[in-house]
């Protein structure tokens, strides 16, 4: 299979990079590496079967860069992915998200892509307030900007899958961990614990610690991608890519400190504004849908990422 991979240097996008070369697919990376690094794709452009170029997704070129590689796969993970930025920029923030996802969407469309795979983010739609765990049929309450961009490119994908008959699946992660994870990007706060723990510096934990997340593993969000964009059945669905396990931030704290055999001594500070206390998805529907559940024990997870910073 020939992919194509936008925002492949990025965090999630690099792991997908890698397990699409060990299943021998032949992958062009799009990413305009604002946020993504080469290196994170030097075991992938040693294989020969990787190319690299370097685009925005706004960029209308795409269209000929795409139909000239001829995917049969797009994976569409390119985005601004820092809420605070998205707050500060709510133009900028919609201009990547939104319009960048259509003109990803407009060349696929017109390159006669077979599958199309989207990066959402279910943490971000489903706001405080929301019933819990979040289901994929309950309403959005997206509390920034970000999660109401992720909202409206979904909704395009889900229009371009009836309108234009694409096979397109949209995947809405919890908070993805792991190696190379952007400590700034949205749910960063394992990589923040990680790099202030691992300096000899006490982590800071805004707000009382019992604000909760579902934090799931890389490796495993990228095998959820995989599985959408070959599994024909599910086009036009909305997953989430989760554990349906909360964590508190002061059990994470804990655990690492555990891990790295440092004081569990956090600084405490006010709670950052708009902050969600509470987040957790339900993974059934990728269960049934897509085979797909997350099989990565959060201590083990945490464990390989310190190993990665270290």
């Amino acid at each position: 299979m020939k992919a194509l991979v936008t925002g492949g240097a990025g965090f999630i996008g690099s792991h997908l990079v890698d397990r699409l070369v060990d299943e021998s697919d032949e992958v062009l990376v799009i990413d305009d590496l604002s946020t993504g690094h080469v290196d994170h794709l030097a075991r992938a452009l040693r294989t020969g079967s990787v190319k690299l170029h370097q685009m925005d997704v706004r960029d209308p070129n795409l269209l000929t860069v795409m139909r000239r590689f001829g995917p049969d796969a797009v994976y569409h993970l390119a985005a601004q992915a820092s809420v605070p930025v998205s707050v500060a920029d709510p133009v900028a923030d919609a201009d990547i998200n939104v319009l960048g996802t259509i003109n990803v969407l407009e060349a696929a469309h017109r390159s006669g892509v077979t599958s199309f795979v989207f990066a959402s983010s279910g943490g971000a739609i489903h706001g405080a307030g929301s019933t819990l765990p979040a289901k994929e049929s309950h309403k959005p309450r997206p509390d920034a900007p970000y999660g109401v961009a992720k909202l409206a490119a979904q909704y395009y994908v889900e229009l371009y899958e009836r309108v234009h008959a694409l096979s397109a699946v949209t995947l809405a992660p919890a908070n993805v961990y792991g190696p190379r994870q952007n400590a700034t990007a949205e749910g960063g706060v394992v990589a923040i614990f990680a790099r202030t723990l691992l300096a000899g510096r006490p982590a800071t934990i805004f707000g009382d610690g019992t604000q909760t997340r579902d934090f799931v593993y890389v490796t495993d969000v990228v095998d959820a991608f995989v599985r959408a964009a070959r599994a024909r059945r599910v086009s036009g669905r909305t997953f989430h890519v989760a554990t349906g396990i909360e964590t508190t931030i002061k059990d994470l704290h804990s655990l690492m400190a555990r891990l790295l055999g440092t004081t569990d001594r956090p600084i405490m500070a006010d709670p950052k504004p708009g902050d969600i206390h509470r987040s957790v998805l339900d993974p059934s529907a990728a269960a049934a849908g897509l085979d797909w559940t997350a099989w990565t024990p959060l201590e083990r997870g945490v464990a390989t990422t310190l190993t990665s910073f270290s």
